[in-house]
C-alpha cells in the first residue's frame, strides 16, 4: 500500500480524535462555542459510506478525544489529592474515558443504523441529532450521571443561550447538532458538483447552499431576538449576600491539625463582608462533623443574633443513627438545611466496595461513606425567600434544582472544587451552573473552596466572581425572582420527545430511498 492509500484509510478515524478533541474548548474556560457545531459536522462528515461497526469505532475515537480532552482533570484529582500512584491514577482515569467514549459510540452506531450509510443525507442528519440527544440524555442517568460536555451546556455565550428557559440543555443541544447537519449538508452541496456538469447545475447547487446557510443563520438571530424575554419576574426586596473563598489547599483541608486555622480564616472573611443578610460557606467548609465543634456553632448563632444575619454553611453533620451527611447547615436553626441527595459515586459512597477495597492503600478519599438526603426534604428559608440550595455535583443536573421550584425564589450552589486544581473542571461547573439559573430563570449565588465563586444572574451572566486560588469575598445583592419557565413546567420531555421524532421521521425517509433505489435497478 502505498503512503498515501495508508494516510487516506486512517485519515477518517484521525479527524474523528481531533474533531473530539477540540470539542472541549466550545466550553468553559475558553467558551469557543462555535466548535460545539463544527466538532460533530466533522464526525458526521466521516460516518458517511461506513458499516455500522465502524460507525460506532469513530464515534468511539471521537469520544476518545472529547473526554480525553474534557475531563483529563480525574488525572489530578486522583494523583493530587486522591493520593493513588500514578500508574494506578493513569489507569482509572484512560478507563473511564474509555468508557465516556462509548456513548458517542453508540450514538453513531444508532445513527448509523437507522439512515443507512447516506450520512451526509437529509435522513443521516435527522438520525444524528436524534440518536445524538437521546444518548447525552441516557449518560445523565446511567450510574448516577454524568452530564459533562453535553452540546446545550456550551451555549452559554452563543445565542441559543436563550433557548435554554424554553427546552433545557437537551433541546438546546438537539439544536445545535442539526444546525452542525445543515453545515454539512451545505458543504455538501458545494462539492457534490462534479467537474464535468453543464453551467446550470452550478448556480443550483450554490442556490440549496445558500439556503442552507441561510436556515442555520436565520436560526441563530431567531435565537438571539428571543434574549430580551423574561419569563420570571422579581419578587419582594434584594436580599445582601456575602461569599467566602477561603481557598484552602485540598492537602490540609481534611488534615486536622488544620482545622481551627481553617474555621479562623472563614470566620475573619464573615467579618469583612460587614453587614449582609445571608453569609454562604463553600461545601464542607467546616471539614468535621459540626456538632464536633460547638463553639464554632455557637459563635456563628450569636453573631447571627447580634449582626441579624442568616448563615448556610458547608459542613458535615449526623443522624440519631449515625449517618453521616455532607450538609449546607442553616443558622440559626429556623433557616433550615439541605443534605446532599444527589452524591458522587466512589468519592461521596462507594459503590462495588468489594472491588474498592481491593485498592485499600492505594486510593484516599475522606469522607467517601455518605448517605443521601432525601429527594424531598424541605427548602431553607432566607428573609422568608424559600431558597433553592445544591450542593457541587447537584448543580450539574436540571432534575436535581427543579425539585425546589417553583417555590425557590434565588438558587444557591456551594462547592468544593479544590479537587480539580487549576483545570477545566471549576470553569465547566460554573458554566453549568449558569446554565440552570438560564433554564429556571433564578438568580444564583456560588461559594467554593478554591474558585470559582460567583454571583450569576437569572439570565445566566457571571456578575462577580473570584477566580481559581484566589482567597476573598464576594458581596452582592440577590433579587429574588418568581414565576415558570416554560422548561420548568414540561422538563425535558418535549425534547425528547422531538429527538425521539427525528428517529422515526429518519427511519421513514431511510425506508423510501432505499426502495426508490431497488426500482430502479435495472431488470435482468
Amino acid at each position: 500500500m502505498s503512503s498515501a492509500g495508508f494516510w487516506a484509510r486512517r485519515a477518517p478515524a484521525l479527524a474523528a480524535v481531533l474533531a473530539g478533541a477540540v470539542l472541549p474548548l466550545a466550553f468553559a474556560p475558553v467558551g469557543f462555542w462555535p466548535l460545539s457545531l463544527l466538532a460533530p459536522a466533522v464526525l458526521l462528515y466521516v460516518l458517511h459510506g461506513t458499516t455500522r461497526r465502524r460507525a460506532a469505532w469513530l464515534g468511539w475515537l471521537f469520544g476518545l478525544g472529547q473526554f480525553g480532552v474534557g475531563v483529563s482533570w480525574l488525572y489530578e484529582s486522583f494523583t493530587l489529592f486522591g493520593g493513588a500512584v500514578a500508574p494506578l491514577a493513569a489507569l482509572i482515569t484512560a478507563g473511564f474515558v474509555a468508557v465516556m467514549a462509548l456513548y458517542p459510540a453508540l450514538a453513531s452506531y444508532i445513527a448509523r443504523a437507522i439512515a443507512g450509510s447516506a450520512m451526509r443525507s437529509l435522513a443521516g442528519v435527522l438520525a444524528f441529532a436524534g440518536s445524538w440527544t437521546l444518548v447525552e440524555w441516557l449518560r445523565g442517568w446511567l450510574f448516577s450521571g454524568f452530564p459533562w460536555l453535553d452540546l446545550g451546556i456550551a451555549q452559554t455565550a452563543s445565542p441559543l443561550k436563550s433557548l435554554l428557559p424554553l427546552i433545557g440543555e437537551y433541546g438546546v443541544g438537539l439544536v445545535v447538532l442539526l444546525l452542525a447537519g445543515l453545515l454539512l449538508c451545505a458543504v455538501e452541496a458545494l462539492r457534490a458538483t462534479p467537474s464535468t456538469e453543464s453551467t446550470s447545475i452550478r448556480p443550483r447547487a450554490l442556490w440549496r447552499a445558500g439556503v442552507l446557510l441561510a436556515v442555520g443563520l436565520a436560526t441563530l438571530l431567531g435565537a438571539g431576538l428571543l434574549s430580551p424575554l423574561r419569563w420570571t419576574h422579581p419578587s419582594g426586596v434584594p436580599i445582601r449576600v456575602g461569599l467566602a473563598q477561603a481557598n484552602i489547599p485540598q492537602m490540609q483541608k481534611f488534615d486536622p491539625a488544620f482545622l481551627a486555622a481553617t474555621l479562623q480564616r472563614y470566620e475573619q472573611l464573615t467579618v469583612q463582608m460587614g453587614a449582609v443578610d445571608l453569609v454562604v460557606w463553600p461545601e464542607t467548609a467546616v471539614p468535621d462533623v459540626l456538632s464536633d465543634v460547638p463553639e464554632l456553632r455557637h459563635a456563628l448563632i450569636e453573631r447571627a443574633a447580634e449582626q441579624h444575619q442568616d448563615f448556610l454553611i458547608g459542613a458535615f453533620t449526623q443522624d440519631a443513627a449515625g449517618h453521616y451527611y455532607n450538609t449546607l447547615v442553616g443558622l440559626p436553626d429556623a433557616v433550615g438545611s439541605h443534605r446532599k441527595a444527589h452524591l458522587v459515586p466512589f468519592s461521596e459512597y462507594m459503590p462495588l466496595r468489594p472491588l474498592v477495597m481491593l485498592l485499600s492503600g492505594m486510593i484516599d478519599v475522606p469522607m467517601s461513606d455518605l448517605t443521601p438526603g432525601r429527594a424531598d426534604q424541605a427548602l431553607p428559608v432566607v428573609r422568608g425567600v424559600p431558597v433553592g440550595a445544591s450542593i457541587c455535583y447537584e448543580a450539574d443536573f436540571a432534575r436535581d434544582i427543579r425539585r425546589s421550584l417553583p417555590q425557590a425564589g434565588f438558587l444557591v450552589n456551594v462547592s468544593n472544587d479544590s479537587w480539580f486544581g487549576d483545570s477545566f473542571a471549576p470553569h465547566q461547573n460554573l458554566q453549568m451552573a449558569a446554565v440552570r439559573a438560564l433554564e429556571f430563570g433564578r438568580p444564583m449565588v456560588r461559594a467554593t473552596n478554591t474558585g470559582v465563586s460567583a454571583f450569576v444572574s437569572a439570565d445566566g451572566r457571571i456578575e462577580q466572581s473570584l477566580g481559581v486560588n484566589q482567597q476573598g469575598i464576594l458581596v452582592g445583592k440577590i433579587q429574588p425572582y418568581h414565576g415558570s419557565t416554560p422548561f420548568l413546567r414540561a422538563g425535558s420531555a418535549p425534547a425528547l420527545s422531538g429527538a425521539a421524532g427525528l428517529l422515526i421521521w429518519a427511519w421513514v425517509l431511510a425506508f423510501w430511498r432505499r426502495r426508490a433505489s431497488r426500482r430502479e435497478l435495472p431488470v435482468r
